[in-house]
């Protein structure tokens, strides 16, 4: 069954909600926006997570405050504040979590950045970036799935720019980039070398499939392995060139947030309105080349004026 688009949410919420004291500030448009991809079941936790907070917090309604961050904890889980990191790990998982910040902060149909933590959630996260889309999206362009990609390797190429070596945190990152890249290059057609080519299985052509992939050649493996790992390496290679062009605000950021644990709102808008943009970023984003030797660069305020 596909999951509801925003009308169908906020429906959806609006029959949950009849259960519960809603405050005036509450508008439940605003959290349906904030929502794509929650399946029915998980609009119906969000609002019963909701009530748990306003309950806790002896308040005698739910306000807007509880349902956004019900939605924290249905995305990302509760929060472990009894898992304590060392203060060195704690300035690992700042810079690791400010990178995907400051990259996502510029690419293309990236999901607004609304929030970064350092406080653990759920079962593995030590800390999180907390991107929501402004609207459904339904397409994605090419140029928009690279900036995901290298969004998700913000990370760790934080990690190396800061600290010149890499750490175990950004394996489900690395994960999350390869099943990109790979579907950019099997499933999609986005690859020049190997064009409008299908090398994946449909769901629906198989039921007990050995292997996803179609039968083909040794040679066209290699290739498709290849392009995978020239996507994943272009898209790290531009996240590293982000983060050592915008190292300073790197570094306040990460300071700041090693000060307060979380970082959101005007504060953070403010911060990401200062990111730089590397010359060869945007025709990067449209070939999946890195060209050398332009000497130009961007702020994003300038771009957003």
């Amino acid at each position: 069954m596909d999951r509801p688009d925003k009308l169908g949410r906020e429906a959806i919420l609006r029959v949950h909600a009849k259960k519960v004291q809603l405050e005036d500030d509450v508008d439940l448009g605003k959290i349906a926006v904030r929502t794509p991809g929650f399946s029915g079941a998980d609009l119906a936790n969000l609002i019963n997570e909701s009530a748990l907070l306003a309950a806790r917090q002896n308040q005698t309604a739910v306000k807007m405050a509880n349902l956004n961050e019900a939605i924290e904890r249905v995305i990302a889980g509760l929060e472990r504040k009894s898992r304590v990191l060392n203060p060195l790990e704690r300035k690992i998982v700042s810079y690791h979590e400010v990178g995907h910040a400051i990259v996502g902060s510029i690419m293309p149909g990236s999901n607004r950045v609304e929030k970064i933590s350092i406080v653990p959630r759920g079962v593995g996260a030590l800390g999180y970036t907390l991107q929501l889309p402004e609207e459904d999206r339904f397409l994605m362009a090419e140029d928009e799935i690279r900036g995901r990609i290298a969004t998700l390797l913000g990370g760790r190429s934080a990690e190396e720019v800061i600290f010149g070596k890499v750490l175990t945190g950004a394996s489900d990152d690395i994960q999350k980039a390869t099943e990109m890249a790979e579907r950019m290059v099997t499933i999609y057609g986005m690859d020049r070398k190997l064009g409008p080519v299908a090398f994946e299985r449909s769901q629906q052509q198989f039921i007990n499939p050995t292997s996803a992939r179609r039968a083909i050649s040794p040679e066209v493996t290699a290739i498709i392995d290849y392009e995978v790992q020239q996507i994943i390496d272009s898209a790290h290679q531009i996240a590293q060139s982000v983060l050592s062009l915008n190292r300073s605000l790197l570094e306040e950021v990460a300071l700041k947030r090693l000060e307060d644990e979380v970082l959101e709102g005007e504060t953070l808008q403010k911060f990401l309105k200062r990111v730089k943009l590397p010359a060869e970023m945007g025709g990067w984003l449209q070939s999946g080349q890195i060209q050398t030797g332009v000497e130009s660069v961007q702020d994003i305020g300038q771009l957003t004026d």
